[in-house]
């Protein structure tokens, strides 16, 4: 990845075409529907304590992978309703599958993360959300991320902005920090399930760690991209996403202003393609860093 790919933002944003307002409402109201339910069945399945019911839990690709009942339930919730509104829109979702492939240049897909970090949700620790976006030609044109926990919802429309709701109605509109040196950034990242992956994510933080503020992992990617949007976090990268991890974050974080890169739609997380969001005013020199440290280049699963 070059540096001028880097400082493009091309990879996530698309001509408007006229109806992104409504593509949002659509997707804020998918999210939230889908939110209240996982808020509902965590207890449910759960326990007030957090126990784990054997059973309930299954894993999928790594042991460490797990994915919950919960998550199949509202993805299911999410398709449902889509069904109702755009009864022609494919859909691609982490749990149920699916494809950005076919329709015209028009089409509009909807790519869903019912839970992003579901590690966070079985231990239930409140750090997993809700994410939907309307993808149109590979690239999202609207998108929702819901912070189940603290019941917050980040959304975004191309050339429209973005913004956060927070569950007692305050409205924030999200701009990105003025941050002008890596060094004094805060980055997140995260890591993969596979191990091989994990060992060279980790080679590349002991590069990474010494240039910067300091390092943050939390869990869920759309909520990292999210955080970017809001100023919580100077930047963000990870490896290895698949769509339904970035594609609402990363539009919601571009529409804040920040510098975002992220593979083509259609390229599966095994490729370990890289994803990257940064203020601007730290953004090459934070891919100079990465460049330095080895992470530009993919680090496939294995």
């Amino acid at each position: 990845m070059s540096e001028s790919t880097f400082s493009a933002t091309a990879e996530v944003t698309a001509t408007p075409s006229g109806d992104e307002a409504e593509l949002r409402r659509i997707a804020i109201h998918l999210a939230e529907t889908a939110a209240a339910h996982v808020r509902a069945r965590r207890p449910e399945v759960f326990g007030p304590g957090g126990a784990r019911v054997a059973g309930d839990v299954q894993t999928k690709g790594h042991p460490t992978d797990p994915v919950t009942v919960v998550d199949t339930e509202t993805e299911d919730l999410i398709r449902r309703l889509l069904t109702e509104l755009r009864p022609d829109d494919p859909i691609l979702g982490e749990e149920g599958g699916g494809s950005l492939s076919g329709g015209g240049s028009d089409t509009v897909h909807w790519v869903v993360d019912p839970i992003d970090g579901t590690v966070n949700f079985l231990y239930g620790i409140p750090g997993y959300a809700v994410s939907v976006a309307a993808v149109r030609g590979g690239r999202p044109v609207a998108g929702a991320v819901v912070d189940v926990a603290r019941a917050a919802t980040y959304s975004a429309a191309l050339g429209l902005g973005a913004q956060r709701v927070d569950a007692d109605g305050a409205v924030e509109q999200l701009q990105c920090t003025p941050v002008g040196s890596v060094s004094m950034a805060l980055v997140a990242t995260g890591f993969a399930y596979g191990t091989r992956r994990r060992a060279e994510q980790a080679a590349i933080i002991a590069e990474v760690l010494p240039g910067i503020r300091d390092i943050r992992r939390l869990g869920a990617a759309a909520l990292d991209l999210c955080f970017v949007a809001a100023g919580r976090v100077d930047a963000y990268f990870e490896h290895g996403l698949n769509a339904w991890d970035w594609a609402a974050g990363a539009l919601i974080a571009t529409e804040a202003g920040a510098v975002v890169t992220v593979p083509a739609a259609t390229s599966p997380g095994a490729a370990g393609e890289l994803v990257v969001a940064a203020a601007p005013g730290i953004a090459g020199e934070l891919m100079d860093l990465l460049t330095r440290a080895g992470a530009t280049d993919p680090i496939p699963d294995a």
